[in-house]
């Protein structure tokens, strides 16, 4: 997508040098940071505090990440080691175990001294296969939003939650790509943003929308019940960090409470996601695993003070308890339907293997 209308990456691979460029989303919206990722721990670091987010991109930060592990020494010790440390960094997020398992099948069948270079083209493989896989989702989800019924005027009013966009994926974005192919195809869009609290990645969405000039306003998490009340909202789409078999479906927590005001309203709730998504290990959403979060991401507010410097402002006291879930399930009954690279599908277990029937032996 654009920064700056120059098309960007959210990842930057550097092989010569043994290392990768990402965007430090910590800072955003207020300072675009690119950090130098050149050890295994600082790799695993960026994924656990959230320096990237976004399922398929913590995939292909995870696969850059064992590459980098592997630079120095690559024996069976240190594959093992560095898919053990990577794998405990975020446990919801599937795509992150989808890509060290691909990665180690493929390296832990060659000599120790063809692993390094056989991970680094790998983990350039699975970021070029989210690219390609995105666009395909965009278009997929671009013929769904010609066919949806526009409430207000020729404008399309799309609503989503958290941010799964360019910066969640290497490119092109999952929910957003639908919309980001319907802006470039010339159709009227607006897209009501989430902020999503409490680390207010609505904010990345916002931020990622003005650069590629998509119209859109934010809004307070708890305002999207009434906007979908009113007929403001003519569809919501959302992405997903873990979809069970039958079709159930984890993302940031808040996702829930749309789908049920969308069913309450008649406004058609989607989810955008690939293959590497997609959990057919798992048969219901009961069985994923939602991360419980450090309790100061709510006790604490992250922004700029005065001197645009930023600063931390407590919001309750230290010792104030606190639940802070960073997920929550969507019942595939509330889907209207899932969106993928390779179509779109009821949710539900016959649906994704009308599109994957590989995976029909699971």
């Amino acid at each position: 997508m654009n920064i700056d209308g120059i098309p960007t990456p959210s990842l930057r691979a550097h092989p010569a040098q043994r290392c990768i460029d990402i965007i430090d989303q910590a800072r955003l919206p207020h300072v675009l940071h690119w950090a130098r990722v050149s050890t295994l721990d600082e790799a695993a670091h960026a994924i656990r505090a959230m320096q990237v987010r976004g399922a398929p991109l913590i995939g292909a930060t995870a696969a850059y990440g064992l590459a980098i592990a592997l630079n120095e020494q690559a024996d069976d010790a240190q594959l093992n080691a560095a898919v053990d440390l990577l794998w405990k960094t975020r446990p919801t997020a599937v795509n992150l175990h989808w890509a060290l398992t691909r990665m180690s099948r493929l390296l832990s069948e060659l000599p120790a001294e063809q692993r390094c270079a056989a991970a680094w083209a790998e983990a350039a493989a699975i970021a070029e296969e989210d690219v390609a896989q995105n666009a395909a989702i965009g278009q997929h989800g671009l013929g769904l939003l010609r066919q949806v019924t526009r409430r207000h005027g020729t404008t399309l009013n799309i609503m989503t939650h958290c941010n799964a966009g360019w910066l969640a994926t290497v490119d092109g974005g999952t929910a957003l790509a639908p919309v980001y192919a319907a802006y470039d195809a010339g159709l009227p869009v607006h897209v009501w943003v989430s902020e999503t609290r409490p680390r207010n990645q609505g904010l990345l969405t916002a931020w990622e929308l003005a650069q590629h000039g998509v119209p859109h306003t934010l809004i307070a998490d708890n305002a999207a019940g009434i906007l979908l009340q009113q007929g403001k909202v003519d569809a919501v789409i959302v992405g997903a960090d873990r979809i069970a078999s039958n079709g159930d479906a984890a993302n940031k927590v808040g996702t829930y409470l749309k789908g049920l005001a969308c069913a309450d309203n008649g406004v058609p709730f989607y989810v955008a996601a690939p293959r590497s998504t997609v959990d057919f290990d798992l048969p219901g959403g009961q069985h994923i695993p939602i991360e419980e979060r450090d309790g100061d991401e709510f006790r604490l507010v992250h922004g700029l003070d005065s001197r645009g410097v930023p600063s931390a402002l407590h919001q309750l006291p230290a010792r104030e308890a606190v639940v802070n879930p960073a997920f929550d399930v969507t019942p595939a009954r509330l889907i209207t339907a899932l969106i993928t690279e390779r179509g779109v599908c009821p949710a539900s277990r016959d649906g994704l293997l009308g599109l994957y029937p590989e995976e029909a032996g699971v």
